[in-house]
């Protein structure tokens, strides 16, 4: 049992690491996030709440605060950004990704799609543990 409340606890605290990472590369991209976002045909109201979203979503999930809810809505966030990128590709779109702001500027590809099925994956070993 202990075993699975660390293993638990490492997927939590990984998932929503990534979370704030992604929301805190994106505000520091500052007014080149929004302009990226548009630039990938999201709505400036989205753009402007998403990285405040992962933000609050992930010190939620890394703290344990309301467990395992936020992880939930972290695994559902994740989803939805997962079938924007398969939307993108199956049209044969390869934006810049800007999942990670200026860290991630490479254009889509399936390679974005298997690392967010791993954070889901992450994200949702949280949830059960």
């Amino acid at each position: 049992m202990l075993a699975a409340s660390l293993a638990g606890d490492i997927a939590r605290i990984g998932f929503g690491l990534a979370l704030l990472a992604a929301g805190v590369a994106k505000i520091g991209q500052g007014r080149a996030w929004t302009v990226q976002a548009a630039a990938n045909q999201v709505p400036a109201f989205v753009a402007r709440a998403v990285p405040w979203l992962e933000l609050t979503t992930g010190a939620a999930v890394v703290s344990g605060v309301g467990s395992p809810w936020p992880s939930v809505a972290g695994v559902a966030l994740t989803a939805a950004f997962t079938v924007w990128i398969i939307v993108q590709l199956a049209a044969d779109r390869h934006p810049p990704c800007a999942c990670f702001g200026a860290w991630s500027a490479a254009p889509l590809s399936w390679r974005h799609g298997v690392r967010n099925a791993a954070l889901i994956a992450l994200g949702l070993v949280a949830v059960v543990a």
